[in-house]
């Protein structure tokens, strides 16, 4: 069989020699099948020993048109918990409401649940502020809120906040409404939850830092309990131990802070109740002298 004249033609029009070899003709039963657009054989270096037809060398298969692709928008990523680590403090302070230094209790409450100037924003429920008397004797500083106080919107609740109760009682101490000489103030280092109670980063304790400043400022208490590592650290500005903070007298804004274990830790090592009721009698005396 030979080529026919629309076939030749096609291989004038590709290039290709008359000499390129005559496809086996097609039983006569066979089902006739669209003819497909030419396809671009293996290079003569990539094709199998095996086959034993060898496209010319001279031959090249032409590239396929290049399609125009509309642009797309470039998408912005996500800043992870290591950037936001790592990002410099004063990106983030900028943010801030200004004047936090001067700020009244309802002004500074309002700041607080509107505040959005880091990530943890995006994931909270809620803010938690604080409670208790605003001019106590004695203010306890927490860490950050876990995932009872980010849904009640208050520190220190759940079995944690259950065994500070018990805690307090036997120093005249509670949360409960009472005078400023008995009711305690409770915050925390930071009024928002960090996602899966992660430890709080350093920017965020940063940005968190003139809310807190502002509440002692406000309460102007007698005694600070700070309470758990990382609130011990963030307030005194040192990376001691808590082992090594707790049994020492320390000061801020002229105020005496006592260094004791959080409740949670001692949930999980009752053994060292006895250290925090060391702290708490070293808090009864300090409100007695």
């Amino acid at each position: 069989m030979s080529w026919s004249e629309r076939q030749r033609a096609m291989l004038r029009e590709m290039g290709i020699p008359a000499f390129w070899p005559v496809p086996p003709e097609a039983p006569a039963d066979a089902p006739t099948l669209p003819e497909a657009a030419p396809q671009a054989r293996p290079s003569p270096a990539e094709a199998p020993s095996s086959d034993p037809v060898r496209r010319p060398e001279a031959i090249t298969a032409a590239p396929p048109p290049a399609v125009a692709r509309p642009a797309r928008p470039e998408a912005k990523a996500p800043v992870s918990l290591a950037a936001a680590a790592t990002a410099g403090v004063d990106a983030i302070l900028r943010h801030r409401p200004e004047g936090i230094d001067q700020m009244d209790w309802p002004t500074l409450r309002q700041a607080v649940a509107g505040c959005t100037a880091c990530g943890l924003c995006e994931s909270r429920q809620q803010t938690v502020f604080g409670v208790g008397h605003e001019q106590a004797s004695v203010m306890i500083i927490g860490e950050a809120p876990g995932e009872q106080e980010d849904r009640q919107g208050e520190p220190f609740v759940g079995r944690a906040g259950q065994l500070l109760d018990r805690m307090l009682h036997p120093v005249d101490l509670t949360r409960a409404d009472a005078a400023a000489s008995r009711q305690v103030f409770i915050a925390n280092v930071l009024k928002c939850r960090p996602p899966g109670n992660r430890n709080p980063l350093p920017a965020e304790v940063a940005q968190c830092e003139p809310y807190l400043m502002r509440q002692i400022a406000l309460v102007k208490p007698r005694v600070i309990i700070a309470m758990g590592r990382f609130a011990a650290q963030s307030l005194l500005k040192t990376s001691e131990p808590i082992g090594r903070l707790r049994g020492r007298l320390h000061e801020v804004q002229g105020t005496p802070v006592v260094v004791t274990y959080h409740p949670a830790y001692l949930l999980r090592n009752p053994v060292d109740k006895g250290l925090v009721w060391d702290d708490l009698c070293r808090v009864r005396e300090l409100l007695l002298s």
